[in-house]
């Protein structure tokens, strides 16, 4: 037990796409930024060192990024890590994720994004703060205990929780029992949370989530011969009052990785600007000649996108779509990936009899979306053709996207001030005395 009354605990939500994190009790995280991290490589040898190893390693990006295996050769990365960060462009700076499919793969640059959340952003020393940490309900038990061993080790937090992403998104709307559809940055995650506890054997997960929306929206607006230009790459120049012209910039030491993520920032602000669910399915004759919408560039060019902004987001209803857009690379074989209704019916499906009609009549949405009404009566009418006729179907989303975007942090906020909750945090103590793996007795 620990009895920390005194301080606020801090609530952190590391996602694909972004970090949250705040202090217990309040609205909303005080800090919000992308998950991604800027990585310089730095090849550090020494002086003895034979010097056209070097230069073949600066000249290798392949080498770059798997140093010889010389002793006295090492490689270290530079990171950066934050909006600002990322804002400003650097020669030869590679954007990365330390997520993969949802699973945290770079635990250095994990470190790395909540040094900077607790010490840039926060200001706080976490040595004084419990803290509570949301985890993807597919989370391993490794990567449960490396957390854990990170904040005990590194940060040493006097007290620490690891709570599942579905049972806060439950808890965020008063519920102890519902089916959270949780479509993240880097994948749809559909778990069924029965009394605050996420049933393993019913969580179904998906690669489509909004990242993948985006590039596909990118890709279908390059194929069609629009540009979007990353804000690095231009400036504008007046050349009479109020007349602006586009000036290129040339830089030719910033990275591929670096430059599709300043376009996937402008492409994602398209997909939220825009996008409409489709009230059925998507075909391309049906919605072959739907009104143009406009959407003004950064560079002040004016575009005008018609069926894309249906047919984007019915990628999540029918995955098989996004095979269908040019110059999208990497997705999985088509008959593994399931829509959002089929997820949802294979989650309840595996889950306990006894439970299931209160999983229909609670299914929550937690997302950003701008289209979350249309996306709710997509997703009851689909589900209603499938599920057994005594059940009633209810999608439960909020009207505000705040409340939507931050669900999983706001559901952390609520537990971690609750009077009752202060005996459940893993302290200090305790893990001295046990080891990392009484984490999982814990925080089950």
């Amino acid at each position: 037990m620990y009895g920390g009354d005194e301080v606020s605990a801090i609530v952190v939500d590391l996602g694909s796409y972004s970090c949250k994190a705040g202090y217990a009790g309040e609205d909303a995280p005080k800090a919000v930024f992308p998950s991604a991290v800027g990585c310089i490589d730095q090849m550090e040898v020494d002086s003895d060192a034979k010097p056209e190893k070097e230069g073949d390693s600066a000249q290798d990006p392949k080498s770059s990024a798997k140093p010889p295996d010389n002793d006295k050769s090492k490689a270290k990365r530079k990171l950066y890590v934050g909006t600002q960060a990322l804002d400003y462009r650097r020669d030869h700076m590679e954007v990365i994720s330390p997520f993969k499919d949802g699973v945290v793969v770079d635990w250095d640059m994990v470190d790395n994004i909540w040094n900077h959340a607790f010490r840039q952003r926060l200001l706080i020393d976490p040595t004084e703060h419990p803290m509570l940490l949301a985890e993807s309900s597919i989370n391993t038990a490794h990567q449960r205990e490396k957390a854990a061993e990170i904040m005990f080790e590194n940060y040493k937090v006097p007290a620490l929780f690891l709570a599942k992403n579905a049972v806060l998104t439950s808890f965020a709307s008063g519920r102890s029992t519902s089916l959270v559809v949780d479509s993240g940055g880097g994948s749809t995650v559909v778990a069924a949370v029965h009394d605050g506890y996420v049933l393993q054997k019913a969580v179904v997960t998906s690669p489509v989530g909004g990242e993948l929306l985006t590039d596909c929206m990118m890709k279908s607006l390059e194929s069609k011969g629009i540009v979007i230009k990353p804000r690095y790459s231009f400036k504008k120049k007046e050349i009479s009052p109020g007349d602006y012209k586009i000036v290129d910039l040339d830089f030719p030491n910033t990275t591929e990785s670096y430059r599709l993520f300043c376009m996937r920032a402008i492409a994602g602000d398209i997909k939220e600007s825009v996008s409409r669910v489709p009230d059925s399915a998507y075909d391309e004759v049906s919605y072959a000649n739907v009104p143009m919408t406009s959407y003004e560039l950064p560079d002040g060019q004016t575009i005008e996108i018609g069926a894309d902004r249906f047919k984007t987001p019915d990628i999540l209803f029918n995955p098989s779509l996004a095979l269908t857009i040019p110059g999208i690379e990497g997705f999985p074989d088509p008959a593994s990936v399931r829509g959002l209704p089929q997820m949802i019916l294979e989650s309840i499906n595996k889950s306990d009899v006894d439970i299931r009609r209160e999983l229909f009549s609670s299914i929550l949405l937690a997302g950003g979306t701008s289209s979350v009404q249309q996306l709710k009566e997509r997703l009851e009418k689909e589900l209603m053709e499938e599920a057994p006729q005594a059940a009633r179907v209810k999608v439960i989303a909020s009207g505000n996207t705040i409340e939507r975007r931050f669900s999983v942090w706001i559901g952390g906020s609520i537990l971690a001030s609750l009077g009752s909750f202060q005996q459940m945090w893993f302290s200090k103590a305790e893990y001295e005395e046990h080891g990392v793996s009484y984490i999982h007795r814990k925080c089950p």
